[in-house]
């Protein structure tokens, strides 16, 4: 949440906050490429600039979402939120790998290399 008086995010959104910003700027870029728009096409559709554009599309701006919802439905797309079961599971995954020393963290990434290979050569194996 904002806390308008002290001008910044409580610590309790702060997580959404920034994912809302990656996934914004996501967002746009691929909903422009989507419809085949340049920057500047897609700036001349909302009455804004393509300069504009540019910024929200690097992250540098932080759009609302009403925002992002108005240029989705200018390239011919529709935003449509929903709410499902919070999966936490990369978070824990963080966590107890930050747990680790850098050497265990290491071997642990090189276990899981050799596994997914392992898999891929079983999948080809498979297939003929």
């Amino acid at each position: 949440m904002f806390d308008s008086v002290a001008g910044v995010w409580s610590s309790v959104d702060s997580r959404s906050a920034m994912l809302w910003a990656m996934a914004a700027h996501h967002l746009i870029h691929e909903a422009r490429r989507r419809a085949g728009l340049s920057q500047r096409d897609l700036a001349e559709r909302v009455g804004t600039t393509q300069s504009a554009i540019a910024r929200l599309e690097s992250g540098t701006t932080e759009p609302s979402f009403a925002r992002v919802e108005r240029l989705l439905r200018a390239c011919g797309l529709e935003l449509r939120p929903t709410v499902v079961a919070s999966d936490d599971s990369d978070w824990s995954v963080a966590s107890g790998n930050l747990m680790l020393d850098p050497e265990a963290r290491v071997r642990r990434h090189q276990a899981a290399v050799r596994f997914a290979e392992a898999g891929r050569r079983a999948l080809a194996d498979a297939a003929g």
